[in-house]
């Protein structure tokens, strides 16, 4: 059985996934394009919860029970920045995207990936087991950037940031459900 919480992650990540999507597919980006990038949030927004989960499971060991108090936090935090709105740097990362190569193109996936490595530091602090959860990060970012660049041209601003915002939202209804199972006594 797979547990809910880590499941529960990958709808906020693809419905930013998708809002980022979108964004860089006002550009119109032609086919290739929209898989190499596809592929770029795939193996950066799957690969980047591995390296926090390694780092909060060292964490979340050494502050025992007080490590879900802690992913708390981290999601709540997270969710709370989503969902009031994020720096307009963002953007101009976002512009650089259709067109990006090389270098350029990795250091752009890992900044737009940084999310996930937050959401992996949370799954190591929960000691969720996260192989299953890992595979699904790819494969919603891969689904949901081609969703997104091949709607983005077609949707409006307003419906972009309503899934941004909705994936805030989704991330803080996340971290009270598991505050709520934290005073509960079923963590």
């Amino acid at each position: 059985m797979v547990d809910w919480q880590p499941v529960a992650l990958i709808l906020p990540l693809a419905l930013d996934t998708f809002a980022v999507s979108a964004a860089v597919g006002l550009a119109s980006p032609p086919v290739r394009q929209r898989l190499r990038i596809g592929l770029v949030f795939a193996a950066f927004e799957g690969g980047m919860p591995m390296i926090g989960v390694a780092g909060g499971a060292g964490i979340g060991t050494a502050l025992g029970a007080a490590a879900g108090w802690l992913a708390i936090a981290i999601l709540l935090g997270f969710g709370l920045y989503t969902l009031l709105g994020r720096s307009g740097g963002e953007e101009a990362t976002i512009r650089r995207l259709p067109s990006a190569h090389g270098t350029a193109l990795l250091l752009l996936g890992l900044s737009v990936s940084l999310d996930e490595l937050a959401i992996g530091f949370t799954l190591g602090l929960l000691h969720a087991a996260v192989l299953l959860v890992l595979v699904l990060i790819a494969l919603q970012a891969f689904a949901a950037a081609e969703v997104g660049m091949a709607l983005g041209a077609r949707l409006s601003e307003r419906v972009r940031e309503g899934a941004e915002r909705l994936a805030g939202l989704a991330l803080v209804a996340l971290a009270l459900l598991i505050v709520a199972q934290q005073l509960t006594g079923r963590a």
